[in-house]
């Protein structure tokens, strides 16, 4: 049996949204806004459905013919049926609709940067093997389809894939490119400041710099103010941020991530900075009464201990930057009583996936 589904809105992992006759969601990969569709359910559930089309019957206005020829096969993209117009005011709504919805919050994002590069930014790829060649995972699941060139790698991983031989079934391997190439030890520049990669970094580097721009331009550090970085990684953002600041202190729980803190501040001639390796829910803070906190956590946001933290900490303004929307908005909901959101924004640091980075600044209340 098969239902006919006008498509309004999408969902977060970039799934076109409707509803079916009976009035319950239903979710449909591949489609877009405005489509009408005939789909046939592969997974329903008593609030909701999942679908794949079966026949687009009106084609939106936002549709346009993928260019890739894994393309919605591979797992990879989410975007390629899609104008990039379409796409990033997708993604600006998905920020500003967790916002509201789960957030509560009253400043809501009014713009969403990119660098107009579409393709061609991914400096890492993690490729799996079939039993004969290199590839990705299709669409949820763990097969793999065989890639020879993707459209969202720099030039220099794709060249590098089609050297290897295949491996065997379950073999992993993962290319990464920095400013150097391909060759140990990875750097990467940002706005003439050098980092050596060890850990993580982000994968799109012209669009790491228009996040890290907007974070500088939110945390609006000045000589005589300590900066703190709980989740610090490498330190590139704290350096980044922290050059404008009297004081920096990053924390971060893995220990060799702080290793190359250390060094990326000393490469840098940056002696105002200290990297602590540490669980930044038990942080000692030693006397450091920061004016601003940087945070960056995983997906999963900010533990309850990372909360506690920063409210006893108590700085000034903090800055959230954050790859997953509703973990943002929770946050921020969390800690409305105490700070409320001044300035959000979105950064499209994956383009044609349906994954999108946001900023916000938070002030305290009693300032």
């Amino acid at each position: 049996m098969t239902h006919m589904v006008t498509i309004t809105a999408y969902g977060s992992g970039g799934e076109g949204v409707g509803r079916l006759d009976n009035g319950k969601v239903v979710f449909v990969r591949g489609a877009a806004r405005g489509d009408v569709l005939e789909v046939q359910l592969t997974k329903e559930l008593p609030r909701s459905a999942w679908a794949a089309i079966v026949r687009i019957i009106t084609p939106s206005a936002h549709r346009i013919t993928p260019d890739c020829p894994y393309y919605p096969q591979c797992g990879g993209c989410d975007f390629r049926h899609l104008t990039y117009k379409e796409e990033l005011d997708a993604k600006l709504k998905r920020v500003n609709d967790a916002l509201m919805r789960i957030g509560g919050a009253a400043v809501l994002a009014d713009e969403i940067l990119s660098t107009g590069h579409i393709d061609g930014y991914r400096n890492k790829a993690v490729f799996h093997a079939d039993g004969k060649s290199w590839g990705f995972y299709t669409a949820g699941s763990h097969d793999v389809i065989s890639i020879k060139k993707c459209a969202l790698l720099k030039g220099d991983i794709n060249f590098a894939l089609g050297s290897f031989a295949s491996a065997e079934l379950g073999s992993e391997i993962t290319l990464r490119s920095g400013r150097n190439g391909l060759s140990p030890p990875l750097e990467e520049e940002l706005d003439g400041l050098v980092f050596r990669i060890s850990g993580f970094f982000q994968v799109n580097t012209s669009a790491a710099l228009l996040l890290y721009q907007k974070v500088r331009e939110y945390a609006s550090m000045s000589s005589n103010e300590t900066l703190l970085d709980l989740y610090c990684g490498v330190g590139s953002l704290a350096i980044f941020v922290g050059r404008d600041a009297g004081r920096v202190c990053g924390v971060e729980l893995n220990a060799a991530s702080i290793k190359a803190a250390r060094d990326n501040a000393r490469r840098n001639g940056f002696a105002h900075m200290e990297f602590v390796a540490a669980d930044a829910a038990k942080w000692d803070a030693h006397g450091i009464a920061p004016d601003c906190i940087i945070v960056d956590p995983p997906r999963s946001g900010l533990s309850r201990g990372a909360v506690q933290k920063i409210l006893e900490l108590s700085p000034a303004r903090i800055v959230y930057v954050s790859c997953d929307p509703a973990t943002l908005a929770r946050d921020i909901r969390v800690l409305l009583e105490a700070y409320s959101p001044t300035k959000v924004c979105a950064v499209d640091m994956f383009p044609r996936t349906a994954n999108v980075e946001a900023v916000a600044l938070l002030q305290r209340n009693d300032l």
